[in-house]
């Protein structure tokens, strides 16, 4: 538990900043003003979601806030915002299975177990907040790249979104969309790490 907690909090903390500084260097002050501008995991954290995460070792943290507006290009920079959460989830993945590829055989227990945790939770969320689902990034980004009349329809029954995507995350529905996805899609990164450091054996 203790290694899922810090891995979560890592995870989200460098997730949350990733978001503010990408839209703080496309001109958005917003988060900056709020104090999101930060790698202090206590702006980021949510109560109720940190309650989560120390009771059931899963959790969330707050939104960043963006103001699209304040983008000279909003299509380009929302997307890009909207990919710098899940990207350095990614980049976290891709550096700590890189230290523990070469270290596995002579690191003590506890710290091949913390990387691997960080390794394997960080995919997850990778893949996770990729998914084309409010209010996840992945659906943040498909809204961005749609065009006006298709922008005004998705946010008319976002709402109906986020109820479809509880349902198939908290019923057994999950069991046979998106949980196999997640699973098939994580191992397949996991693959891709594997592949690519060991060309340096």
């Amino acid at each position: 538990m203790p290694f899922v907690i810090i891995s979560l909090l890592v995870a989200f903390t460098v997730h949350e900043f990733a978001h503010a500084y990408t839209a703080y260097k496309f001109g958005d002050d917003t988060a900056k003003d709020q104090g999101r501008l930060t790698l202090n995991p206590v702006h980021h954290l949510d109560p109720i979601g940190t309650l989560f995460i120390l009771l059931a070792g899963f959790g969330w943290a707050r939104p960043v806030p963006v103001n699209r507006r304040n983008f000279a290009n909003p299509k380009l920079a929302g997307v890009l915002v909207s990919l710098a959460g899940p990207l350095s989830n990614f980049l976290i993945a891709f550096i700590a299975f890189g230290i523990l590829f070469f270290i596995i055989g002579s690191a003590p227990s506890f710290a091949i177990e913390l990387l691997n945790m960080m390794v394997w939770l960080n995919v997850l969320l990778f893949v996770f907040n990729l998914l084309p689902f409010p209010p996840l990034d992945g659906y943040r980004i498909i809204e961005d790249l749609a065009p006006p009349h298709t922008r005004m329809k998705m946010t008319q029954y976002e709402q109906y979104g986020v109820l479809l995507f509880l349902i198939l995350v908290i019923t057994p529905l999950g069991d046979y969309s998106i949980h196999p996805f997640l699973s098939v899609m994580t191992r397949a990164v996991m693959t891709g790490f594997q592949s690519i450091f060991s060309i340096f054996l």
